[in-house]
């Protein structure tokens, strides 16, 4: 039988399927700038919902201990012996032992760590070795804030490369303070890749006009 004009003009030729997958590579291309900014907002909102979990149990080991988690708060009480250390994962980790939560979810932050990548919190956290373990805590925490009066000098930092610098890429150029009067800012970075206040200081700048005061901010980095 013969093939009329017809039937022959079923299907694509293959120049047809050529542009159509340039069309779709073009539209893939145009969207994936938007999905990238929309995920890093909502790794900026998980962040901020979760600095605002934490510092709830701040006021509630406060309350019990005299003190946010510190070398003199783990060696008040004989479940948090042993919680402290060089990360903020150490000291976070009291929340855990005391039994002031149940879960390592709310202290995850993206990218607040190297390791983040690869691990999430699994919520084993029955020893000390397996409490917070790198890249389950993504927050920076400012260990010691007893020698400021300053109700606005910060507790938790995220993402931070260094203890006074902070990874530009992860939430498109801002970071997420929580400070310690219990509220919660995101903030642009500055060109050194610091918190750039409204007042047109950065976060680490220091001085009877800044947020520290003649205080030497001890900062612990996640591990």
């Amino acid at each position: 039988m013969k093939l009329t004009k017809k039937h022959m003009s079923k299907g694509f030729t293959l120049v047809e399927l050529l542009v159509v997958i340039a069309i779709i590579a073009a539209l893939a291309a145009m969207a994936t700038p938007v999905i990238m900014k929309q995920k890093k907002k909502a790794d900026m909102t998980t962040a901020t919902n979760n600095a605002k979990q934490i510092f709830l149990l701040m006021v509630e080991i406060d309350d019990d201990l005299g003190g946010f988690p510190s070398d003199d708060t783990a060696a008040s009480d004989a479940d948090l012996n042993g919680y402290t250390g060089s990360n903020s994962n150490d000291y976070l980790g009291q929340f855990l032992a005391g039994g002031y939560v149940q879960s390592e979810e709310i202290f995850y932050a993206k990218a607040g760590s190297a390791s983040d990548a690869k691990k999430k919190p699994d919520n084993v956290y029955n020893t000390k070795s397996k409490t917070l373990e790198a890249g389950e805590c993504g927050f920076s925490y400012v260990k010691d804030q007893s020698s400021s009066g300053n109700s606005g000098i910060p507790l938790l930092m995220a993402p931070m490369d260094d203890t006074s610098t902070f990874k530009e890429d992860p939430y498109g150029g801002k970071c997420v303070v929580l400070r310690i009067d219990g509220s919660v800012q995101t903030l642009r970075l500055s060109n050194e890749r610091k918190g750039k206040l409204p007042s047109g200081q950065t976060l680490f700048d220091t001085g009877d006009d800044s947020v520290w005061g003649d205080q030497t901010p001890e900062v612990v980095n996640a591990k």
